[in-house]
């Protein structure tokens, strides 16, 4: 990627043009500003009137969001290695990019946001037509907020036919549409239809999966299962942001656009986090509900602590997840004990993995080797798909896939879609799963599975 510090926007369009001419062919171009403080929900909420997809993204345990709209670039492979494939676009693509930023904050610049199916093998259905197995976009509008900090960057292609005032004009348009800070309310339309997909064949499968499990098919199977809901008006997916963030804390907020479907969610758990090459990941297995007052919550967490169905699913993530961050990195350090992890409605085993990337590896390097951790696939890891593949009804599309991020100095993020919902206008998809072991009792899943419906449901209007 080629940097400068170019000041203004005239000298952007101007080099990116010279550079196109030169060259005869098309550049992508960055430009980032500072800006002044603007909420980023109702940036994402503004944003609709460009009529392009959206992104966005919020941190679980930093001041750090992003909201993007348009796409610059997209970025999708139908590939069997579809990371590698992947990072291969984005290094070709960087290879004659232009920065032109004096800030060099993470996040800003070009910037790609998307995800990943859970398994691409899986037969997709009508329900993820509108997504990728593989989709990151780099928005052509991108505002990022880094503590106090707002900017906003335009990424762009510039071709050598071109025409400057155009693009200065069509580029100040926009910000000026975007930047304009408008308040706004937000109403949560009424539920007209809840209904769960097949629960009893559900619990069946769950009783199946014990009886294979015992006969040694595999030693554990995370199972997921389907919510539909239908509304009396067409869902904003502003406001279910804001819902998720009012309620949500300790969490990942997310939102992905594509051909006007909205994947959003909000999941706990963090797959993987590079900065400044220092690495964090997390293993976030073993789940038991919040108490009612202080002392319930203290004697739940106290229960969870000392589960051995809980404390065994959660030591299978921390043996894979260790496995796959020392094939990519270097002084690796785990605790030897999990603790507490609460949200709102939940409260979870955790304990975080933390290492240093080794030169020549990259953040989808490590993502490739996590996805799917235990938590979410099963043990051995191979089997465990497999089984899903053949048994589970449900298609998951990008549920449980690794959704995030990743910039152009090689900061991002990927957390594990859970706690989420697809959403088409006035309906919704609500995806949960529960981790099965040889003594799970179809029921006590079936409530497991139930419980983790709650922040989703909840913040649709739901019960």
């Amino acid at each position: 990627m080629i940097h400068t510090e170019a000041a203004t926007l005239d000298e952007v369009i101007d080099q990116a043009l010279n550079k196109a001419k030169q060259t005869n062919k098309q550049q992508l171009v960055s430009f980032v500003d500072y800006i002044e403080p603007i909420d980023p929900i109702l940036f994402y909420a503004g944003a609709s009137v460009m009529g392009d997809s959206r992104l966005f993204w919020k941190s679980a345990d930093e001041d750090f969001v992003m909201a993007g709209v348009g796409a610059a670039v997209r970025l999708a492979s139908p590939k069997n290695d579809r990371f590698q494939d992947i990072q291969f676009q984005w290094k070709k693509l960087m290879e004659h990019a232009y920065r032109f930023d004096r800030y060099e904050q993470k996040g800003t610049g070009p910037v790609a946001m998307g995800g990943f199916s859970f398994d691409p093998f899986k037969e997709s259905t009508e329900l993820w037509a509108s997504f990728e197995n593989s989709q990151l976009e780099i928005p052509g509008y991108l505002m990022t907020k880094v503590g106090s900090d707002h900017y906003l960057t335009i990424n762009a292609i510039i071709y050598p036919d071109d025409h400057k005032e155009q693009l200065k004009f069509q580029w100040e348009e926009a910000k000026a549409l975007l930047l304009q800070c408008n308040n706004r309310s937000f109403s949560t339309p009424e539920i007209l239809e809840q209904t769960e997909i097949e629960p009893e064949a559900w619990k069946l499968l769950v009783k199946q999966a014990t009886d294979d499990i015992e006969a040694g098919v595999v030693d554990k199977v995370v199972l997921a299962r389907e919510m539909q809901l239908k509304f009396d008006d067409n869902v904003d997916i502003a406001q279910v942001l804001q819902h998720l963030d009012d309620t949500q804390t300790n969490s990942y907020i997310f939102a992905f656009e594509s051909e006007g479907t909205q994947f959003v969610g909000a999941t706990p758990e963090r797959l993987v986090k590079v900065e400044n090459q220092n690495l964090l990941s997390t293993c976030l297995a073993g789940t038991i509900p919040r108490g009612e007052t202080t002392e319930q919550d203290e004697q739940l967490g106290q229960e969870l602590l000392a589960d051995e169905k809980n404390l065994e699913e959660h030591q299978f993530v921390v043996r894979m997840i260790r496995d796959a961050i020392e094939a990519c990195s270097e002084n690796v350090d785990i605790p030897a004990s999990p603790v507490l992890y609460p949200l709102k409605n939940l409260q979870h085993l955790y304990t975080p993995v933390r290492a240093r990337l080794k030169q020549g590896h990259t953040l989808l390097d490590v993502v490739a080797r996590l996805h799917p951790t235990p938590a979410l696939g099963g043990l051995p890891q191979e089997e465990a798909i497999e089984y899903i593949r053949e048994f589970e009804p449900l298609d998951r599309g990008w549920y449980a896939g690794p959704v995030g991020w990743f910039d152009s100095n090689q900061n991002g993020e990927f957390a594990v879609a859970i706690r989420s919902a697809l959403i088409e206008q006035n309906r919704a998809s609500l995806f949960s799963g529960c981790g099965v072991v040889k003594d799970s009792d179809p029921e006590m899943e079936y409530e497991e599975t139930a419980i983790k419906f709650t922040p989703m449901l909840a913040v649709l209007g739901g019960a």
